[in-house]
Order: C-alpha cells, then structure tokens, then sequence
C-alpha cells in the first residue's frame, strides 16, 4: 500500500514544509516539456489522477494564502488554520474563515476547472476514468461540474460540529447574522469578539454546538476513509497530472512522486518549479489557465 508504507501518510497529518527531499524516487531524467509526447501518452491512458493544488483556483482570483496574500490582519493564515487558535479565539478564526467564504462565493471556475470538467465528462463514455484529488477547500470543481472530486483538505462550504461531528453542505451569506460585514483583512480592523454563542451553532435537535469550518486544520489528521480512496487511486492511475500545486504541504505534496515511483507517467504543470518537479516525466510552465486546456483536448485518437 502506497500511503502506508511512508510515515507522513500513516499519520495523515496536514503539515506545511519547505523541506525538500534528498535524492529521487526513482531515476529520472529532466523533464520535458514535449506537449505532442505528452498528447500521445493521454491518448492510451484509461485511468487519469488529476492532483490539484491553490494555483488553479488563484486563476479564478481566490488568494492562495501564500507569499504576499499569506497574511490576514497582522496573522500568518497558517496560524490562524489550527485547531489551537479555532479553541483559543474562535470568532477570530471564524472571522478569516467567512472572509475566505465570502470570496470564494463570487468566484467563476478558471479555464483550468472547466478544461478538466469536461475532459472527465468526455472520457466517461469512452469508458475511462478521470478523478480529481486536490487541495483545494473552494467549490471550483464541483462548480465546474467536475464529479469525481476528492477533498483531502476538506471543503469551505461545509461545516462540522464539535459537539455531535454532524458535517452538512453550508452555502449560506452570511453564514450567520453576527459575522455580516465582519473578516476585513484590513490590519487596523479590530477583531470583532463574537460571543461564541452568536457563532455558527449546530441545526441538528438538542445539539445546538459550535461550528467550525468543515476543513482540514494544520497538524490535524486527514480523513483516513478519504485517503484510503485517495491510495486506491493511486495504486491504479496510469497517468497522472500535477496542477497548480506548490509541492510543500504534506502529504499531498508526495501523492505525485508516490505515483512517479511505480514508474506512471507524471506531469506537473505550473507557472514555477517546485520541490518536486525533479520526480516528474513532462513539466509544463505557465499558467494552469493556459497549459491544460490542449493537454487534456480532445486527441485525434479519441471517438468521437
């Protein structure tokens, strides 16, 4: 079992790095950036991983929460996604966290969502398979009309209760009446305080508890049935493409090379290089916006 076999994925602990590891997976040359080659390994693949990552959604204009958008008033955002801060201070947390909802709710799918939407749709009736396994918390897949999605940070638009763990879809705006206008990222805007029993509470009967986004917090466990799903995926792709990803944030930064390591075909596509980009087959740079939408084209192979 691929994920088993590594410590980072037994634990399923969402943890941010920049640590790069030493020495290949398996022997590879540079990667190339052969779009036509490429087009012809497309062509024979039946069973498609598509591992996603903020840079897909960044072409929709939702921050990435890295670099210059990696702070939110005078916090690092990563401090602000724990579980010890949602304890500590949760109505500032749900302050940062109904800002990210907010903005992803006027948000369109980039070119990059609805190139994979359809070449998922499309090769479904030929009998082959594309899933999406990304890190996204946005709704930009789904909306795009992708099907087969699996969320290992979680989703933006659901919620979890701390008392009775009841998850549900919540698109509401807002999503209660105390955080209305309330999350400026503005740094002389004061935290707003919100008793805790004006926050999201729970709708199910006699439960009533705290919400808190339905996401996976740095240093928490990941869903072991999610990334169960996740390994069997893995284990059965014949080709897998690496998009918009920084390749830092563990484990999903490892899914790529895990994949590379059976020796299936790995492609990375994004405006840089990363950690990773030295396990990959083909790398193509630019925007995802740009660089997807042929490769996932309709191949002159295909029927029509």
């Amino acid at each position: 079992m691929l994920l088993q076999h590594r410590a980072v994925f037994a634990f399923g602990l969402r943890m941010c790095s920049t640590h790069v590891i030493k020495g290949p997976l398996m022997d590879t040359a540079r990667p190339n950036s052969d779009m036509a080659e490429f087009r012809k390994v497309f062509s024979k693949a039946r069973h498609i991983a598509i591992i996603t990552g903020a840079g897909v959604s960044a072409e929709s204009g939702v921050p990435t929460f890295r670099g210059e958008n990696e702070k939110w008033r005078k916090w690092q955002s990563q401090d602000l996604a724990t579980p010890e801060a949602f304890s500590r201070t949760p109505s500032r947390v749900w302050e940062f966290y109904h800002y990210r909802r907010e903005l992803v709710l006027n948000k369109k799918p980039s070119a990059a969502h609805l190139a994979i939407a359809e070449c998922e749709a499309r090769l479904r009736k030929q009998g082959r398979s594309v899933v999406v396994i990304t890190q996204c918390i946005d709704d930009l897949h789904r909306q795009a009309g992708s099907k087969h999605v699996l969320k290992v940070h979680g989703s933006l638009m659901e919620t979890r209760c701390v008392s009775c763990g009841h998850v549900t879809v919540n698109r509401r705006s807002p999503i209660c009446a105390a955080l209305k206008d309330k999350g400026s990222p503005d740094p002389d805007v004061a935290d707003a305080q919100i008793p805790v029993d004006k926050l999201p509470r729970c709708g199910e009967t006699d439960c009533h508890g705290l919400l808190r986004p339905n996401v996976v917090f740095f240093g928490e466990t990941l869903d072991s049935h999610l990334l169960t799903k996740v390994e069997k995926e893995m284990e059965t792709c014949d080709l897998c493409l690496v998009v918009g990803t920084s390749s830092i944030v563990y484990p999903a930064a490892m899914f790529g090379p895990q994949i590379a390591s059976r020796g299936i075909p790995v492609a990375e596509f994004n405006t840089t290089p990363t950690p990773k980009s030295e396990y990959f087959t083909y790398r193509f740079e630019g925007p995802c916006g740009t660089t997807l939408p042929p490769a996932l084209a309709r191949h002159e192979s295909e029927v029509h």
